[in-house]
């Protein structure tokens, strides 16, 4: 069928609830969703397609026919859904994989016993802990022992590999003895291994007491360098248990879920609490999910596949942001849970906390993916919802206007692609249009000849041909208030804010025609934007400098007889400096394009009747 068709099938829906299965020529189901009204929703499919996000409209184009089943209630539509997506996997729905199996913390055989983190239990007469829910879990516990007695992460095999090279960096910050150096007895290696599986078995207190007895014993029969290694051991898992600590929540047990974005791809992170402590974190990239998706509507979906996979549903949920359908989807959770699910969105104290830490785990793993540092996507992020962006903004630019006295009026543009510095984007401008100090119609200047450039290099979708997410101005409400008509003017609808300094010319605020935002209390969202700001004033600053230089030299030249502007910048274009140009003779200078023997004689002459006069 074709759009036009699809949407006359549609209009005959009935408006009822409902779940609406799509599929393609194949007969392959490609999405399926649920509707508090059938007609209404599957109607908008086959509608203009000018509102709809990228995905849809690729799905859209796929679609061939698609099917229905009636409901008695939105959230009957709400169960067949989950059910069906989790049966068949459609294309272009959010599809998660579990990759919940169980883990294990493996302990070699032999002298020389090596730990650590697996997936399988395998026949080979090793000794395993668990099975553990958690692999997050197990991999830090297993981090944290070999970490806390010294022993080797690396895949060397001992006695074989001993003394067969150089100690690597762990040894010397004191979290390896380094056996591949010698420089551990196997009674004193085996001993290591001993009190590392004995802190897996029974956690930091346990281990602490066992270990301080051991340390007074030795201490009792001065064996102090025994009494040593025990107490270094001691402090060691007394840090890791505060590290632990930090993690710890007031609500008893509860799930922290976060989403960040960036470009087409999104990633969720989610942390578990039970007993009031982290006990295991996921995290889920979703790729070609679409810069333009919902994010209320995409979380809603996320939920529900997340916990279609798990059996166990907590109390509390917490969340960045509200879902869509919010109601519907409590009592959906709820009812996987047999009891009430709340649904919750901190805004403050320990909770908000927490979930600062997960998106900065989900923006960590996203960075990642493509490549960047998650520091800067959560400044980014931070930066979005402080000024009330839709998403980070991947591209900012930012101006600034550089003069003295109204001479050599300067700007300056610099761009910030995913919050680091894109020099290749860097523009400079000489404002044209008056003579005089009058920063805001720079300003409106500059951003005027910008946007006549985009449009004119728009296909190109590079440079002057790509919009920007953001803009940023060096200045307060005044230059907000001079480009917005440019804005208006080309009908471009970019988020726009100036960037205001304290007396000290430090970074104080962010501002718009009629407020201003503090980011002091913003940490990383105020490192980047203070970091923008010095930046557009260093290179606005500097081409003012190179301009007021350049002229002042070519004033030099131009008090010569027979040097007029041109030949002034012809001289310094070939020679680059006044000073190499007063060591030239008359044949070099004739070198220069559109110089004549008089001209030349009276520049070596001014040169040299001042080195005469010197003498």
């Amino acid at each position: 069928m074709n759009i036009t068709e699809l949407r006359e099938k549609a209009m005959k829906l009935p408006l009822s609830p409902g779940v609406y299965i799509m599929k393609n020529k194949r007969e392959e189901i490609i999405y399926i969703g649920k509707a508090k009204a059938l007609k209404n929703r599957v109607s908008q499919y086959f509608g203009s397609q000018k509102n709809h996000q990228e995905k849809v409209r690729q799905m859209v184009q796929n679609v061939d026919h698609f099917d229905y089943i009636l409901c008695g209630s939105e959230f009957e539509a709400l169960v067949l859904e989950c059910s069906l997506i989790k049966q068949h996997k459609p294309k272009y729905n959010i599809l998660l994989k579990d990759d919940k199996g169980y883990s294990y913390i493996r302990i070699s055989q032999g002298e020389w016993k090596t730990i650590s983190h697996v997936m399988q239990k395998a026949d080979d007469g090793a000794e395993y802990l668990g099975p553990y829910m958690s692999a997050w879990y197990a991999r830090s516990a297993v981090d944290g022992a070999l970490k806390v007695f010294g022993l080797p992460s690396c895949n060397k095999v001992f006695p074989r590999d001993a003394k067969k090279g150089r100690p690597c960096l762990n040894y010397y910050i004191k979290q390896c003895c380094a056996p591949c150096s010698g420089r551990v007895s196997q009674k004193d290696y085996a001993e290591r291994v001993e009190a590392a599986v004995e802190f897996l078995k029974k956690g930091g207190s346990d281990s602490v007491k066992i270990m301080t007895d051991e340390m007074n014993r030795a201490a009792e029969n001065l064996d102090f360098e025994l009494a040593a290694r025990l107490r270094d051991r001691i402090n060691a898992v007394k840090r890791i248990t505060e590290k632990q600590k930090v993690v710890a929540a007031s609500v008893p047990e509860q799930d922290v879920i976060a989403m960040m974005t960036e470009g087409d791809d999104a990633c969720f992170a989610v942390l578990r609490f039970s007993g009031g402590r982290l006990y295991d974190k996921e995290d889920f990239l979703i790729k070609e999910l679409g810069r333009d998706s919902d994010g209320a509507a995409v979380r809603s979906e996320f939920i529900r596949r997340y916990y279609s996979m798990r059996s166990t549903v907590p109390p509390v949920l917490t969340l960045d942001m509200a879902p869509e359908d919010e109601e519907l989807l409590s009592d959906w959770l709820s009812e996987l849970r047999g009891k009430k699910v709340r649904l919750n969105y901190p805004q403050r104290g320990e909770q908000q906390k927490i979930l600062e830490m997960c998106r900065s785990n989900a923006a960590e793993k996203l960075a990642q993916s493509r490549g960047h540092l998650g520091q800067e996507l959560s400044a980014l992020d931070e930066l979005a919802s402080l000024l009330g962006l839709s998403a980070p903004p991947e591209f900012i630019e930012s101006y600034d206007i550089s003069n003295l006295m109204g001479s050599e009026n300067v700007a300056g543009m610099v761009v910030f692609r995913n919050g680091r510095p894109y020099k290749s984007s860097y523009r400079r401008f000489s404002i044209k249009g008056f003579e005089g100090q009058d920063d805001y119609a720079s300003m409106h200047e500059v951003l005027t000849r910008r946007f006549e450039e985009y449009f004119r290099q728009k296909d190109s979708g590079e440079g002057f041909g790509r919009l920007p997410d953001l803009i940023l101005l060096d200045g307060g409400k005044g230059q907000v208030s001079a480009v917005r008509p440019v804005l208006e003017q080309f009908g471009l609808d970019i988020p726009l804010f100036g960037m205001v300094k304290d007396g000290k010319h430090r970074t104080r605020a962010i501002t718009d025609e009629g407020r201003e935002i503090s980011i002091t209390s913003k940490r990383q969202a105020f490192t980047l934007v203070s970091t923008i700001q010095d930046e557009v004033h260093r290179f606005a600053i500097g081409y003012h400098r190179t301009k007021r230089r350049k002229k002042a030299l070519s004033t030099t030249l131009t008090g010569i007889k027979g040097i007029g502007e041109e030949r002034a910048k012809a001289l310094l274009s070939y020679f680059k400096t006044i000073d190499r140009i007063s060591q030239a003779e008359v044949k070099e200078l004739l070198q220069v394009k559109g110089m004549t023997r008089p001209a030349a004689e009276e520049v070596y002459n001014a040169f040299h009747r001042k080195n005469d006069t010197d003498e």
